[in-house]
């Protein structure tokens, strides 16, 4: 079976082969394996790492994903069968290009950059949950915060008008007070200013008891 490999590059290479009329309905199974070592390995199925099956009506095929500066054995047979030594070809991969190594890199760069902006956008959507959430909170507590603080305030309104209240009871209690310790003391003085015998009297009637008082001596010594 001539098979060829040809467009060998650093990570592909295409592989060719005859049409086989077995196959004209069915499909081909292209095979492939790097590092092959022909003294331990035998051509079966289950050696091989890579396995492609193309369509019947094809008789060309593109291996990609290949590792550079690497030698693999290729294989071609009809409907998975194990292939024999004139069915298989060994091809050694190029050192990989500039072009290639360059657009590699930019996959690479862009596959990191979309798995970071969807990082980015799952944690901006947990953030914003969780500040609306807070903003619900604070909206459903200021209510009762404002109710607290308006009886607070009537409590402390109440407790203020019940201070001044007992202050001005107190108030006019001391002025009643003052007000009949003035009327008693005025009333005194009317008293004295209509009577004025009644403070005096009591001192004349001392004064005349120590004057009969000599006088009474003064006879007893005369007898």
């Amino acid at each position: 079976m001539g098979i060829t490999i040809q467009n060998i590059t650093g990570n592909t290479a295409m592989v060719i082969w005859p049409k086989m009329a077995s196959c004209a309905d069915s499909f081909y199974s292209v095979m492939y394996h790097p590092n092959w070592n022909s003294m331990l390995s035998s051509y079966s199925r289950k050696n091989f790492q890579k396995e492609e099956r193309v369509p019947g009506s094809q008789s060309s095929f593109v291996i990609e994903n290949l590792t550079p500066l690497t030698t693999y054995i290729l294989c071609v047979t009809c409907q998975s069968a194990n292939p024999s030594s004139d069915q298989c070809r060994t091809f050694h991969t190029l050192e990989q290009d500039p072009a290639s190594a360059s657009n590699a890199k930019k996959e690479l760069a862009l596959g990191i950059w979309l798995t970071s902006s969807v990082l980015l956008l799952i944690i901006a959507g947990i953030l914003l949950h969780g500040c609306l959430h807070l903003l619900c909170r604070k909206g459903q507590e200021q209510p009762e915060g404002r109710n607290r603080t308006s009886e607070d305030d009537n409590g402390k309104t109440w407790t203020k008008s019940m201070t001044q209240t007992s202050e001005e009871l107190s108030r006019q209690s001391q002025l009643i007070q003052d007000t009949e310790r003035k009327n008693s003391g005025g009333i005194q003085l009317a008293t004295m200013t209509e009577n004025p015998l009644t403070c005096t009297e009591p001192i004349m009637r001392t004064s005349k008891s120590q004057e009969l008082v000599p006088m009474t001596e003064q006879h007893s010594a005369m007898n």
